[in-house]
């Protein structure tokens, strides 16, 4: 059952760690195929189920070490229809796989909760299309679009959906209406490049004030995922915008999104000066709760950043 879907206990302060590149630990790493960059297929089998277990269960551990909270984020960014069809899946299979990721969620919050502390599970929605392009959706296509996933979701065990790799301001606002519908609170989590601007040029402060005025506000919180810090910390929007701005879930490497789609290699960076980044990044953004990582990084970039915020 759902535990904070009425109030998130990430918008109340404190820190909320989550987890972090899951696809580049799992195929660099682990030596683990994943078709499409798709880690919710490794659903289909009790090995793959266990691979996630292992690896959701990791990052819990170091949030409960530290004294956090933790967000379990849902390994179903590619587990949406258009993408579904491409790996073979019918809509009965699609949303019977997001649900066994919610329930596989929900067993490892329960394996937490002597601690105390919130687990929050977040059923994560990706792009229809690539996650480094912009698209040409209308919002009213990306609602419809989204809304199967968001309803399979509805019927869980979520508190909140997110939004990760939003790289056009319409598909943001699709996500946001379908959650509005389903009553579900959301997260809209937006790529920039090197530059700090979507990959259709508006600026972050640009994106968000558009999707506040489309849905009335209807984000819970805002993020910023799959962009180093260094190529946005510098360009953060006006103080009334990056209040609304909550997460970070940066990547490890320094590189544009091109250099990293054309290298063979994983740029894995430096985990400690990672944690220095979001140190600085928490001094600069007053609401800063919840904090991860995205490409190349993995549990010792989660580490850099306890040891830098609590130092």
């Amino acid at each position: 059952m759902s535990l904070y879907r009425n109030g998130l206990p990430q918008l109340d302060g404190g820190i909320f760690l989550t987890d972090g590149g899951l696809e580049t630990t799992l195929i660099f790493h682990q030596g683990v195929e994943l078709p499409l960059f798709a880690a919710f297929d490794l659903l289909k089998n009790d090995e793959g189920a266990g691979r996630l277990r292992d690896y959701f269960r990791r990052y819990a551990q170091i949030a409960d070490r530290n004294g956090y909270g933790f967000i379990l984020e849902s390994p179903t960014w590619r587990a949406s229809r258009d993408w579904g069809l491409r790996l073979g899946y019918d809509p009965a299979q699609l949303a019977e796989a997001n649900r066994k990721a919610i329930v596989l969620l929900e067993e490892i919050r329960g394996e937490f909760s002597h601690t105390g502390r919130p687990f929050v599970i977040s059923g994560c929605f990706g792009p229809r299309g690539d996650g480094y392009k912009t698209s040409h959706y209308s919002a009213d296509e990306a609602r419809d679009y989204h809304l199967e996933q968001m309803e399979t979701f509805a019927d869980t065990a979520v508190d909140l959906v997110s939004a990760l790799t939003m790289t056009n301001i319409n598909e943001a606002i699709g996500i946001a209406l379908a959650a509005k519908r389903c009553e579900l609170p959301v997260a809209i989590s937006f790529t920039v490049e090197t530059d700090a601007r979507l990959p259709g040029g508006e600026t972050l402060a640009e994106a968000i004030i558009a999707v506040d005025r489309a849905t009335a506000n209807y984000p819970a919180y805002y993020m910023i995922n799959c962009a180093h810090p260094t190529h946005f910390e510098q360009q953060l929007p006006g103080d009334e915008v990056l209040m609304r701005l909550r997460g970070i879930r940066a990547n490890a490497s320094k590189c544009s999104h091109a250099e990293l789609d054309e290298s063979p290699v994983l740029d894995d960076g430096d985990p400690r000066e990672f944690g220095e980044d979001y140190a600085r990044l928490k001094k600069r953004i007053p609401g800063l709760t919840v904090l991860g990582g995205c490409c190349g990084t993995d549990h010792r970039h989660i580490e850099g950043i306890c040891e830098r915020i609590a130092a």
